[in-house]
């Protein structure tokens, strides 16, 4: 096994054991270290960890090093974060700028909870994929004392073993990884070990005191001439402002100042208290006998109540699609363009449909589609939806019915205004690349014209036009050959050659192929830098945590500045592919197959989701080129986040933000960007993530 499957096997079981066993409090701080790590000390790690899903950026500054750090609390005992440093002056050989600029990866779990008498304690790695600056491991322990104090002790390797060291624990390998981006498990606990520590003092719930002895000698930094270390001790103060914002300033090694800025976040909490949203309509209860059939062979009653029933679901910000309704049962195909929570659009439409209908419809189906293409089918009995209106949602999960949607719509009147319907948008745009030595950060910005001709149920033309108002992409350097096609690494070329941009210009179909499997064929000009064809199938139940799917496609790559031309490039790509829930929010996706440089390989993704649309997640791809191949980085890998606006604005939206920060852009490991592949599309609706967000049933 390589040393890239031993480190994501070994990630994937701590996620899953954090997330299987039963957790004790953890202890837990809202501080954070010089290394962007929650921690009470300055330079130093402890055994504390932030609240459960943190997340949180800081900014550091000591010595003409900045780091730049996003960390998150993965789990309750699981912290990892991902660092960009940048370094004036260091000397580093056959490196020729005046900056050095470094990223990182580190990983912390708190293996023991504190007790009465025992302290919390936690082993860490730190920079363990990175080039190795920073390159150190530790073992540490804390304990509270009393409400206002806290100490810590550890010992460390490494950079942190430094310093003062007492005793070794073998023969540490000496040097940097080059181009970095694997794991350095030949240096894991190896080497001079030596001793850490710190104490905390929590003047008020806002001011925060500390002072550390360090046992990081910053050999390099001080031979380089960066500062002056006249001696281990620290001391700082941190001041925490609102909205999870904290200052701190330090004294560091003798007098040398360096101050941190942290700003938090966190999945679970809503920047805007309750919502916005105008309150659901309350069930009616039925006043009239529920055996009076005769309204079903008027075709005016008939013809009122769906003219209801359609006032209703539009009510709630919803489309009806078709309906089918008999004397004792209603099934309503609605298109959901609002709710971000499945549950929250089954218990709307159901309410609303006890209002339109006559008393002798007893079972209400709600059935719910994406591009035209039935997803799943919930049943509820009108008679529960009146006894239970006030009960915990809970009641009502429990007497849902859910059912493949796979025949859903045979027998269904379709509304004549469903289709064909053309939907727009005029956004912003920002496209971003990241940590080229030149200029660490580089962004185009513009507008962004979208346009969705939805033509019949399963049917969606697409297209994209950005114009490009400002930015500074177009000035990286020209992409260096190593071997392989030119597919991502060229990005700049495509800023260069036109300010207006047609990324795409598409033609999808939709179906279902049979109970519990879904398709997708997409032809046309599928991003910005390939056109073609694209074919994938998903197997999905319902009720499962698991699906399968496979994706094939056969693509050409794109002209820089024409926006209908082609290059001489073409290659067949495809991947087979696993997705699993894993419970308590964790999610596990694996992709094996070829890549658009014509490698094999596979990429792991793990992600933490929550029931309000949130996702963090981390992914790393592994193909058959080697490391020197692949160039800086070795291997493509990065983080990831989406955040729903719903959860920013308070008011209800299926409206996304997403964003990754990937270690560079690099051929080797890179796939097409495909819109509306079917695992995002079908799942919302099935039932592991109804069951997540289940609470909004009666919202």
């Amino acid at each position: 096994m390589s040393g890239l499957s031993k480190l994501l096997s070994g990630t994937c079981a701590l996620v899953l054991c954090t997330a299987a066993v039963p957790q004790a409090e953890t202890l837990t701080t809202t501080s954070f270290n010089m290394y962007g790590l929650p921690s009470g000390l300055i330079d130093m790690p402890t055994a504390e960890m932030a609240p459960d899903a943190q997340f949180t950026s800081t900014i550091s500054h000591f010595a003409d090093s900045t780091r730049v750090t996003l960390s998150f609390q993965i789990a309750p005992r699981l912290t990892g974060s991902f660092r960009y440093s940048a370094v004036e002056g260091l000397q580093i050989p056959g490196y020729t700028l005046s900056s050095y600029y470094d990223r990182s990866f580190d990983l912390r779990y708190q293996f023991l909870d504190e007790g009465t008498y025992r302290p919390a304690m936690a082993v860490g790695l730190r920079d363990f994929i990175g080039t190795g600056l920073y390159g150190s491991e530790y073992l540490v322990a804390t304990k509270s004392l009393g409400d206002k104090w806290r100490v810590t002790g550890g010992v460390g390797w490494g950079r942190l073993g430094s310093a003062n060291s007492f005793a070794s624990s073998g023969t540490r390998p000496t040097g940097y990884l080059g181009t970095g981006g694997l794991p350095s498990l030949d240096k894991f606990f190896r080497g001079d070990m030596a001793a850490f520590g710190g104490v905390t003092y929590q003047h008020s719930d806002k001011l925060r005191l500390k002072m550390e002895y360090s046992s990081d000698a910053y050999t390099q930094e001080v031979g380089d001439g960066l500062f002056t270390r006249d001696g281990a001790l620290n001391f700082g103060a941190e001041y925490q402002f609102a909205q999870g914002a904290q200052l701190g300033l330090y004294a560091m090694h003798g007098g040398n100042l360096a101050a941190m800025v942290s700003f938090s976040t966190n999945p679970k909490t809503a920047p805007v208290p309750g919502s916005a949203d105008v309150a659901p309509l309350a069930v009616l209860p039925r006043g009239k006998s529920a055996r009076d059939l005769g309204w079903s062979t008027q075709p005016q009653a008939v013809g009122q109540t769906v003219a209801n029933l359609k006032t209703l679901v539009e009510f709630e910000g919803l489309t009806l699609e078709s309906y089918k309704l008999t004397g004792t049962s209603v099934r309503l195909v609605v298109r959901n363009p609002r709710f971000e929570a499945g549950a929250q659009l089954l218990g709307r439409v159901a309410r609303g449909a006890t209002r339109a209908l006559p008393a002798s419809v007893e079972t209400i189906t709600v059935v719910q589609t994406s591009h035209g293409v039935p997803l799943s089918s919930a049943s509820f009995k009108r008679s529960d939806l009146e006894r239970y209106e006030y009960a915990p949602a809970e009641v009502m999960y429990d007497r849902m019915v859910l059912t493949d949607g796979a025949d859903a719509l045979e027998g269904t009147v379709a509304m004549t205004d469903a289709y064909p319907r053309f939907e727009w948008a005029l956004t912003p745009y920002v496209s971003m690349s990241m940590f080229d030595p030149q200029s660490p950060v580089r962004a185009d910005g513009g507008l962004k014209l979208s346009g969705d001709w939805h033509i019949a149920p399963g049917w969606v033309a697409s297209g994209d036009i950005t114009a490009k108002l400002a930015g500074n992409r177009d000035e990286l350097r020209p992409a260096t050959s190593t071997g392989l096609p030119l597919v991502r690494s060229d990005f700049a070329e495509y800023s260069r050659g036109q300010d207006v941009a047609m990324p795409n210009l598409s033609l999808a179909y939709y179906g279902r192929l049979g109970e519990d499997l879904y398709s997708r064929v997409t032809t046309g000009y599928l991003e910005r830098g390939f056109a073609g064809v694209s074919g994938e199938v998903l197997w999905k139940p319902v009720g499962s945590r698991l699906a399968l799917g496979g994706e094939v496609n056969y693509v050409a790559k794109r002209a820089y500045d024409d926006a209908f031309g082609l290059q001489d490039y073409e290659v067949a790509t495809g991947h087979g592919s696993v997705y699993y829930d894993m419970g308590e929010g964790y999610h596990v996706q694996v992709d094996a197959g070829r890549y658009l440089a014509g490698d094999w390989g596979a990429t792991v993704a793990i992600d933490r989701e929550f029931a309000n649309g949130w996702s963090i997640g981390a992914y790393a791809t592994k193909t058959n080129i080697s490391a020197a191949q692949f160039g800086e980085g070795s291997f493509d890998k990065g983080i990831r986040f989406t955040m729903p606006l719903a959860w920013a604005l308070g008011t209800s939206t299926r409206a996304k933000t997403s964003a990754s920060v990937a270690s560079l852009t690099r051929d080797g490991g890179a796939r097409l960007r495909v819109q509306g592949r079917l695992y995002e599309q079908v799942r919302d609706a099935h039932e592991p993530e109804l069951a997540k967000s289940w609470g909004k049933f009666w919202r």
